[in-house]
């Protein structure tokens, strides 16, 4: 054989390489669609069996209906030490690079200043539907665009009495994730994609109590933000639904600044 032919037999990938890509390829599209999978499930569970002892809307106008993105994508990394240790116990599900979009909202907001939350906010005349606004909504807070978003369903409406606002939470995978950033900070303090591995890390959770509202809740201390209250409770039951969380103390008291 001659020393070109020789040449040109090497120039392409080891089959061997070849293999590995295709497998890798094979088990992402698995995990991406045993995610949507799980995802569309979580919506059409309703929610929270503790929703419905939740006081009921007021037949009246002064209820507004507002909806709140829950965006799942993938490549997060867990940023706590109690995260990173999840890590390999959440691979065997293939979710230990998800991640989910979570904000802190403006101090100087009327409705839950300071408090973490989901994109989102009350739905206004030029949306056609709840997941409109909720798109839209995430859009001005965080810089996420509508088209990149597949909506996987909605759950059940909560009513918030603080606010009067009926929150619907819309289920999302995030096709093509990107960065988050403040797009207003008249509206958002910080805007993070937080790991699910830092979420479910039994380390990282326990409870909030504000005995002026006479509520005691779930929280997460993920490091970069404290969720507790209407979010933590989505995030709590959320989890739990899908398979990710282990067992963590309820003893335990998160302290909340405000």
């Amino acid at each position: 054989m001659s020393a070109d032919a020789s040449e040109h037999r090497q120039v392409g990938p080891n089959p061997s390489d070849q293999d590995t890509v295709q497998a890798a390829d094979v088990r992402d599209v698995v995990h991406d669609q045993t995610l949507r999978t799980q995802l569309e499930n979580l919506a059409a569970s309703n929610g929270s069996p503790e929703w419905l002892r939740r006081t009921p809307a007021p037949d009246d106008h002064s209820v507004r209906d507002a909806a709140v993105l829950m965006l799942f994508g993938r490549g997060g990394q867990p940023r706590t030490d109690a995260g990173r240790g999840e890590s390999s116990r959440l691979a065997d599900f293939g979710v230990d690079d998800v991640d989910i979009v979570l904000l802190q909202r403006a101090s100087t907001l009327r409705n839950h200043p300071g408090q973490v939350a989901f994109p989102g906010g009350g739905r206004d005349p030029e949306d056609d539907s709840l997941v409109a606004a909720a798109l839209r909504e995430a859009q001005e807070e965080a810089g996420i665009v509508p088209a990149t978003v597949d909506v996987l369903g909605q759950m059940d409406p909560l009513y918030i009495p603080v606010s009067k606002f009926q929150v619907t939470p819309v289920i999302g995978y995030w096709s093509q994730p990107g960065a988050v950033r403040v797009m207003d900070k008249s509206e958002s303090y910080s805007v993070y994609r937080v790991s699910v591995a830092d979420l479910v890390a039994p380390a990282n959770r326990g409870t909030f109590s504000r005995p002026d509202l006479k509520i005691t809740t779930p929280a997460f201390d993920v490091g970069v933000l404290k969720v507790w209250g209407f979010t933590a409770g989505i995030l709590d039951f959320a989890l739990d639904h899908l398979g990710w969380a282990g067992d963590w103390d309820r003893d335990v008291h998160i302290d909340i600044d405000f």
